[in-house]
């Protein structure tokens, strides 16, 4: 089985709305393409090392038919790398449509959202989930990932979706290395999903570092 990551792209106030630019998306959203003036070499080094090993996307109807759109055409330019990735791994879109398909190797998942991601899983070692912030909701909410990484980007928009919106659920997540901080002030967070249910405790009480889950077990 291999291993479903996430990669988010934040701001301090956790929104992860158009983070590439304005045309992302339409919905009167005031700060499309906010995370371009805070890139710097430290995190396109870091962006580009994260999908080593993707064999596979799985992607949002609206990030497919961004990606679809760009990445087919930028074979051979600066972002080589990642378009010659990106046009050779399978891709599976989530979508309740009728989705243009033509972007090669490109698959709609079937209408149970959650086998079909566990079957993708199954038939995949490393599958990336880019954007998507629908899907990666539902991801997040079904406990259907594995790793989960955090570009979070030093300002706040006050407006804009974020990530939790829509029904998050308790979880626990382990930090699998050390979070690294960018020159623009970016810090780059890289989780990975973990047993049980946040803990709770008493902070006045002696052996308050002991915790108890949400259920009473120590």
């Amino acid at each position: 089985m291999g291993v479903i990551h996430l990669e988010l792209f934040v701001t301090l106030d956790f929104v992860g709305q158009a983070p590439g630019g304005p045309g992302e998306d339409p919905e009167r959203f005031p700060f499309g393409g906010w995370q371009a003036p805070l890139l710097d070499e430290v995190t396109g080094a870091q962006v580009l090392a994260a999908y080593e090993g993707t064999d596979a996307l799985l992607l949002g109807r609206r990030t497919y038919d961004i990606f679809a759109a760009y990445w087919p055409h930028q074979a051979g330019g600066a972002d080589n790398a990642i378009a010659a990735l990106f046009n050779s791994v399978p891709k599976y879109v989530a979508s309740r449509g009728r989705p243009d398909l033509s972007w090669a190797g490109s698959t709609q998942l079937g209408p149970d959202l959650a086998d079909a991601v566990r079957e993708v899983r199954d038939r995949h070692e490393h599958v990336k989930v880019v954007g998507s912030l629908n899907l990666v909701q539902t991801l997040l909410r079904e406990k259907l990932f594995d790793r989960l990484d955090l570009w979070v980007y030093p300002i706040t928009l006050g407006v804009g979706k974020k990530v939790f919106d829509g029904g998050a659920v308790p979880t626990n997540v382990t930090l699998l290395e050390p979070p690294v901080a960018n020159p623009k002030g970016t810090v780059y967070l890289r989780y990975g999903l973990a047993e049980g249910t946040p803990a709770t405790g008493d902070m006045s009480a002696p052996d308050r570092g002991a915790g108890r889950d949400v259920g009473g077990t120590p």
